[in-house]
């Protein structure tokens, strides 16, 4: 563990968890609601299921409680290096979203709900890192 603070790991986990729960339901309510606004969730042609926004973030938010949990184990100032990393990290995820085949409203909801999860996740899993 770090030398100079650590992370409870059941708080961190629980919270954890939480946030990615809650970031599930957000990014659906997202897809759903720009669904039901009348922008397309087609990718290549191929529709995006509206519950797939949900296991995609649940899973990827799971990945961001692990490195957390790594962060806060393994690194001296784990809350700045948690925030630097998962900042850098949503914008890279923003890439693919650009780059689809998809109509301008479709690239823009996508990225939306990048960032709706984010910003539940991030801040809930570095309140509870040391700094």
């Amino acid at each position: 563990m770090s030398d100079t603070a650590t992370a409870p790991v059941k708080p961190l986990i629980t919270h954890g968890l939480v946030a990615a729960a809650i970031a599930a339901a957000a990014t659906s309510a997202v897809a759903a609601a720009g669904e039901f606004a009348g922008i397309s969730l087609e990718v290549g042609g191929e529709p995006i299921p509206v519950p797939g926004f949900a296991t995609l973030t649940a899973v990827f938010s799971v990945v961001g409680l692990l490195l957390a949990l790594a962060l806060a184990r393994w690194v001296r100032r784990p809350r700045t290096a948690f925030v630097r990393t998962t900042i850098v990290l949503t914008a890279l995820s923003l890439v693919p979203d650009v780059i689809a085949d998809a109509s301008t409203p479709t690239k823009l909801l996508l990225m939306a709900t990048h960032l709706v999860a984010a910003a539940i996740v991030i801040p809930s899993l570095a309140r509870r890192l040391p700094t």
